[in-house]
């Protein structure tokens, strides 16, 4: 009997799951259904915005190096040819595609909340009043990634990698997808790295890591940093710079998310009766 109840427990926590997995598939498929709709409004402004020469991080870096009385190809970028599609099918294809993934990108918030509502019945009281912030921090930390892939790294690594010619014998002609997988690239990737303290956080209070682990690995972290740069990013050093920066800040943050969680464990384990 007690097998059996154990059995439809296993069941019905499968069978909760895969309506949790429906219901956040749903949320994707809606939102990219939205973006397929508007896809036009969706490339000018968003996916192929950093082609236009009066894009704001342009305009920024010109300013910046004329304050200083400096030269700047910031100051006259201009994008000669239009994007290329090779194959009949391409644009379709790459629009759908493109819509999928901003529909992740978009309804993340959400699909964190299905993980919480999944995972939250398991938890006591406590761990859910301190997890509370969960969804917010997680969130904003996304769209942080996002935020900052858009507006620094993705004109830099364009601008640069649209001017860069080894010789005038040599004709640079991109296809839309190249450029498009550029940009969702950078954007999943970054976003995806700015999850790092949520990350050390839970790894923190199931045992697996520990402030003086994080510290002594520093510099090994700052490798890994390196290396994760220069494959979400174009093979161009500004760029992978760029982005380590940030998340080597993120990384002494860690440290400082896994240092509150030992404390808070420490007071606990003192407050609780001694058997």
């Amino acid at each position: 009997m007690a097998t059996k109840q154990k059995e439809m427990s296993f069941l019905g926590h499968l069978e909760e799951l895969r309506w949790h997995l429906v219901r956040s598939a749903s949320a994707i498929f809606i939102i990219a259904i939205l973006l397929f709709i508007f896809q036009k409004e969706v490339y000018e402004h968003f996916l192929l915005a950093h082609r236009k020469s009066d894009f704001i991080t342009y305009q920024i870096f010109c300013d910046f190096f004329q304050f200083f009385g400096m030269d700047s190809t910031f100051c006259n970028v201009q994008f000669k040819d239009n994007l290329i599609s090779l194959k009949p099918t391409q644009q379709l294809m790459n629009a759908i595609w493109s819509s999928l993934i901003l529909g992740i990108i978009l309804s993340f918030p959400y699909l964190l909340w299905e993980i919480w509502r999944f995972i939250s019945p398991g938890l006591t009281d406590k761990e859910i009043k301190s997890s509370k912030g969960f969804i917010f921090v997680a969130s904003f930390l996304f769209f942080c990634g996002i935020a900052f892939s858009f507006y620094v790294i993705a004109p830099i690594s364009i601008h640069f990698l649209y001017n860069y010619q080894i010789t005038d014998l040599i004709q640079n002609n991109f296809t839309m997808d190249s450029h498009i997988g550029l940009v969702t690239n950078m954007l999943l990737g970054v976003s995806i790295l700015f999850e790092l303290p949520v990350l050390v956080y839970f790894l923190t209070k199931i045992g697996l890591v520990t402030p003086e682990f994080l510290k002594k690995y520093r510099k090994h972290a700052l490798v890994i940093v390196l290396i994760l740069a220069a494959i979400i990013t174009p093979p161009d050093i500004a760029s992978q710079v760029i982005v380590a920066i940030p998340i080597l800040v993120l990384y002494e943050i860690s440290i400082k998310v896994s240092k509150m969680v030992i404390k808070k464990q420490q007071k606990n384990a003192q407050k609780s009766p001694r058997v």
